[in-house]
């Protein structure tokens, strides 16, 4: 039987779930879904990958702006978004063997509180998986401008060739692109074990010397050994949206489930292996990339903090051979989120959220295609709106940081609802079938929740991050004026959507 095809000929909802919650479902018939087939492919392996490799550029660059605040901010502040991910990922490690579902986050969402509530969290994962992909292959093209020495006006020449490399590769078929994922989360791992091994060989390690150089005034430190907080413990806050672009993307990992050969016994083993390697990656980069020049305070104002880190290490004489070591990281993350944002789109369009055109796959390579090319075309709109309206200079900085922390803003959101469907699942459907439990329960999720909540109102309370917290809130808008007025009127019983209105219901009557 196909990914998403009935036992029946036709598929209408069950008596009583018409003009429920203001929603309208509209019947189709098998052809619907023969034309929105998915393949299975992914294994443990590839989910691993997956999920690693989504999230390993926050690695290369982006983590490095907390360091403003100081070493001991941007640590406390690692730990505490480390615990909120576990809490994440061990609740989506149980919910998404219980509803193995393309549609992830959505789709939990919609089982556990109803179709507006999954929306609501489905269009939080968009923003964050259609910005992230813009802002990392704006990091790409300006590690290329370094290499092949090319002008900043040349930039939106690479988005658009990066956009269609990376997107023809996910279109062409599930098997080709998990063999790239695969190989550059690995590439990009070796090439982060390989700095941290150099970092710990070279004889240049010196925590107190360079982690510990920014003083109390923001100042740099000649000679380091300052304050291992020297803002104060508020300035734990302030790093916190810069914490979480070291973990942010691996809850994509679920929206593979119909292209997984075993998800309810491959999606937690993958998760979780993700999420540890992650966690381990993370405190190594914090430590070692800031223990050698040019310490916390060179690494904050940075922008490619792992080449200063080769640089000081090897020289800057191959800096352009190091630039290009650089990229992997970045295409590694550019490639899987292209994935995730090509899932989630066909999965909110397939179930009528959006425009059921965009969920028709390819016919021969039972891949999403359109979903990929509308959600590629949208981010590098937005990049290019960007560009050309502020200019260069100014764009870049736009792309590279308001752009960034809308993403991370989305994702809050996104993080808080998952956070609560857990809850909500727990409580009422006690006997759903859940081949994996998280050993955090109910605690883990509440933990994933508060966090995420403080980050978000950080961002909103905090100029720096206003307008990227304004941004989310306007697109919002415009997605619920959507709903409102027509994609409610339109629901189709995909199979998230057919297990909520029948599965679900009769699970929560026999307790």
């Amino acid at each position: 039987m196909s990914v998403g095809q009935g036992s029946t000929g036709v598929h209408a909802p069950p008596a009583g779930a018409q003009g429920a919650a203001g929603i309208t479902y509209t019947t189709v018939d098998e052809s619907y879904f023969e034309a929105r087939r998915l393949k299975r492919h992914a294994r443990v392996w590839s989910l691993w990958a997956l999920g690693v490799g989504a999230v390993i550029s926050g690695h290369y660059s982006g983590w490095n702006l907390g360091l403003t605040n100081g070493f001991g901010a941007m640590f406390f502040a690692t730990i505490i978004i480390a615990v909120m991910y576990l809490g994440l990922t061990f609740s989506l490690a149980e919910m998404s063997p219980a509803l193995p579902h393309t549609g992830g986050a959505y789709s939990f969402a919609r089982t556990s509180m109803g179709p507006w509530a999954g929306y609501i969290t489905g269009i939080a994962e968009n923003i964050e998986f259609v910005l992230t992909p813009a802002v990392i292959v704006f990091f790409i093209s300006s590690y290329l401008s370094a290499i092949f020495d090319t002008s900043p006006a040349f930039q939106p020449v690479y988005w658009v060739l990066c956009y269609a490399l990376f997107v023809g590769l996910n279109i062409i078929g599930v098997e080709l692109s998990f063999k790239v994922t695969v190989g550059v989360t690995l590439a990009a791992l070796a090439v982060l074990a390989f700095f941290y091994a150099a970092v710990l060989f070279s004889g240049q390690f010196d925590f107190s010397r360079w982690a510990l150089n920014i003083g109390p005034d923001g100042a740099e430190l000649p000679n380091g050994n300052g304050p291992f907080l020297p803002m104060g413990v508020g300035s734990i806050l302030a790093s916190l949206p810069f914490a979480v672009w070291l973990f942010l993307a691996i809850e994509q990992l679920p929206l593979a489930a119909e292209e997984s050969h075993d998800p309810q016994n491959d999606m937690p083993k993958g998760i979780i292996a993700g999420i540890l390697t992650l966690i381990a990656s993370a405190f190594l980069v914090l430590f070692l990339n800031t223990s050698i020049a040019p310490g916390a305070a060179g690494l904050g104002k940075s922008g490619e903090p792992l080449l200063d880190g080769f640089r000081t290490l090897f020289g800057t004489d191959i800096a352009k051979i190091l630039a290009a070591v650089a990229v992997i990281g970045l295409i590694a993350s550019f490639h899987t989120i292209i994935f995730a944002f090509g899932r989630q789109i066909y999965s909110l369009s397939r179930a009528g959220y959006f425009p059921s055109f965009l969920s028709v796959t390819h016919g021969e390579r039972k891949t999403p295609h359109v979903a990929l090319i509308a959600g590629a075309v949208l981010g590098l709109l937005v990049m290019l709106i960007i560009w050309f309206a502020r200019g260069a200079e100014a764009g870049a900085t736009v792309i590279g940081g308001t752009l960034l922390n809308m993403a991370v803003a989305g994702a809050m959101l996104a993080y808080f609802m998952q956070g609560m469907s857990y809850i909500v699942l727990k409580t009422k459907f006690p006997g759903l079938h859940r081949p994996y439990r998280s050993p955090f329960g109910i605690a883990g999720a509440v933990t994933c929740m508060v966090i995420a909540a403080v980050t978000l109102y950080f961002q909103l309370i905090d100029s720096v991050f206003q307008t990227a917290v304004i941004g989310v809130a306007i697109y919002y808008a415009v997605m619920m004026a959507y709903f409102l007025i027509i994609g409610r009127h339109k629901l189709i019983l995909s199979p998230e959507e057919e297990f909520a209105l029948t599965k679900g219901e009769a699970e929560y009557k026999t307790y």
